[in-house]
């Protein structure tokens, strides 16, 4: 027995909005057998343009009975059938949410007209409710009212059980099929193409752009992990509704996929990633020459068209590695801004200071370019070599002097010794503290992975 659905809301997700008409018709295979239709008052307003799209008013649904009143009957209407709706997800969601809300509980298999149809009536233009009933000739009087679409849902039905040759429905009802939990507009030949392996997997919309950017060790399993549960919220209900296309790299390790994940969510800026989005370095150490002629070093915040000498998660972190330069090489303080006060310069003897005119430029540059040789010198280069997608190659990620050049795949037996060769292999990327804190870290964990460059 199948229970076809279709609700009125008040919006698009169920946990901050309420339903405001139900339709429930059983259908037994071969036709309807019973149905159930009900308003319900929402106990909240419904905007403007809902009511404008269902005719349903503030007035209509004011005598209504609550939710609550009517879940003992809409739970058992539909407790040991299957679940069936237009775009099942979203109706699904709403009463498996606000049944919960009274007290029930339901775990329905499910079924979507919208994927069936894709796959009993493939190469249609449109899977909307309303072009699929006009291309089928089916009537529907009441658009976008509950029973009006839960009954041309079930004619629409009918005619899917009379064309389903190759047994998509039964198919779909199997324990192992993801057919239940994919998004309707995601095709399911796009999931069996994920493999097994570490990649970065990427969410596309109708018009092809990417909405999303993720990284798994596994990527058929990370993938199919976004459509379990059924989550009410709205950015989830949203997501999987613009979900059309899923693409994807395979990576040949797990790192590598944190990586190129990082830079392609700088890269392409999806809607719905929310994390490493704004991740920058939050200071760093610049060098300028003043009017005269002096090289002044200061910390500062993170500018973005200007690259730091070097990088540093914090101010302290910054103060701190400019009071080291300072001692090791007779620094000026006040020329580094670390004293901003109007008494003599605390780094010398007074009157024997560069702030106060007293040490040439050229003698005092040579200081601070000194400092900055062991500064670069203290940052490491090194590879990390480890598993290639294939059997004959290896990954690469490379940090040069402290900072993230880039990574890609070289040959088993090429030897990775010397660095302007290797660059030749590499493809270079953008990086930040996050890739170079993931790299180095993960370098310290696994020593033996990593190549040294003097």
């Amino acid at each position: 027995m199948y229970a076809i659905v279709d609700i009125e809301t008040t919006g698009g997700h169920a946990s901050a909005n309420g339903i405001t008409e139900v339709a429930i018709c059983i259908h037994d295979g071969k036709k309807v057998i019973r149905r159930f239709e009900t308003l319900v008052n929402p106990q909240r307003d419904i905007p403007v343009y809902i009511s404008a799209l269902t005719g349903i008013t503030n007035e209509m649904v004011q005598q209504a009975p609550l939710f609550e009143d009517v879940a003992h009957e809409i739970f058992h209407l539909l407790k040991g059938q299957i679940f069936v709706a237009h775009n099942v997800n979203f109706d699904y969601s709403f009463l498996r949410y606000h049944l919960s809300a009274a007290g029930y509980d339901i775990n329905l298999n499910k079924l979507c007209t919208v994927r069936l149809g894709r796959k009993i009536m493939p190469g249609l233009m449109s899977y909307s409710l309303g072009k699929l009933c006009s291309r089928l000739g089916i009537q529907n009087n009441a658009r976008h009212r509950a029973m009006g679409d839960a009954e041309a849902t079930a004619q629409l039905f009918s005619i899917l059980l009379s064309k389903d040759n190759d047994n998509h429905i039964s198919k779909a009802l199997k324990q192992n099929s993801k057919e239940q939990v994919l998004p309707a507009n995601l095709p399911k030949a796009d999931i069996e193409a994920l493999p097994a392996n570490p990649g970065v997997y990427y969410f596309h919309n109708q018009q092809g752009k990417v909405i999303y950017v993720g990284k798994a060790k596994n990527l058929r399993k990370r993938v199919c992990s976004h459509f379990t549960g059924n989550n009410p919220n709205l950015q989830r209900q949203e997501f999987l509704k613009n979900i059309y296309r899923v693409s994807y790299q395979v990576c040949g390790t797990e790192l590598i996929a944190f990586v190129l994940e990082a830079v392609e969510i700088k890269r392409l800026w999806p809607k719905y990633n929310r994390s490493l989005k704004r991740f920058e370095n939050t200071f760093g150490i610049y060098m300028y020459e003043d009017q005269r002629g002096y090289l002044r070093l200061a910390v500062d915040k993170h500018r973005k068209h200007m690259p730091a000498i070097y990088a540093c998660n914090s101010l302290l972190e910054g103060h701190n590695l400019l009071h080291n330069l300072i001692e090791t090489f007779g620094l000026c303080p006040k020329l580094c801004f670390i004293q901003k006060n109007d008494q003599p310069c605390i780094g010398s003897n007074v009157g024997q200071c560069a702030c106060e005119g007293n040490e040439q430029p050229d003698v005092y540059n040579s200081k601070v370019l000194a400092a900055l040789e062991q500064l670069k010198q203290a940052l490491p280069t090194f590879a990390i070599r480890d598993e290639g997608r294939t059997d004959d190659e290896h990954s690469c990620i490379l940090i040069e002097e402290g900072r993230f050049y880039g990574m890609g795949y070289i040959s088993h037996y090429y030897n990775a010794d010397n660095l302007q060769a290797l660059k030749n292999y590499l493809t270079p990327y953008p990086g930040n503290d996050y890739i170079r804190n993931m790299v180095t870290g993960y370098a310290d964990r696994f020593p033996q992975r990593k190549v040294m460059f003097a």
